[in-house]
């Protein structure tokens, strides 16, 4: 009896095993990235209108020197929801060495479900570089 029970079992498993309508795992969705973009590539894309910059640097910094046609949005009041997007431009961030920029990334990238990218080495690669920046708001 113990060994017709076993078997009845073993072919219950089997049945279920080979349903084809069973569901199938769902896939999980990609999780969002942060990615970093060199200088030249960022030089290239504000040259060609690609990109929408945005630096998370304090307003002082801000102030004493940026990318042109940045827009300041502090990391320490970033609000994602406030950050400008257009099609067909790639919105990019930066800070003055890229670790604020990577946390303000992480953020936008959360809140977009999006891959973000943002300037490595900041704005002392930029600066290093010879790329062109302005002062004042």
């Amino acid at each position: 009896m113990r060994g017709a029970l076993i078997a009845a079992a073993a072919l219950a498993l089997a049945a279920c095993a080979n349903d084809p309508l069973a569901e199938a795992p769902v896939a999980e969705a990609p999780m969002p990235a942060v990615e970093f973009v060199g200088t030249a590539e960022l030089a290239a894309m504000r040259a060609n209108g690609e990109a929408i910059v945005i630096d998370v640097r304090t307003p002082e910094e801000f102030a004493a020197g940026h990318l042109p046609g940045a827009i300041n949005m502090p990391v320490e009041t970033f609000d994602p929801a406030a950050v400008p997007f257009e099609d067909g431009r790639e919105t990019v961030l930066y800070c003055r060495s890229g670790n604020r920029s990577g946390r303000a990334a992480g953020m936008l990238a959360d809140f977009t479900g999006d891959t973000v990218r943002h300037l490595e080495g900041g704005i002392t690669a930029w600066v290093a570089d010879g790329l062109e920046t302005a002062t004042g708001d």
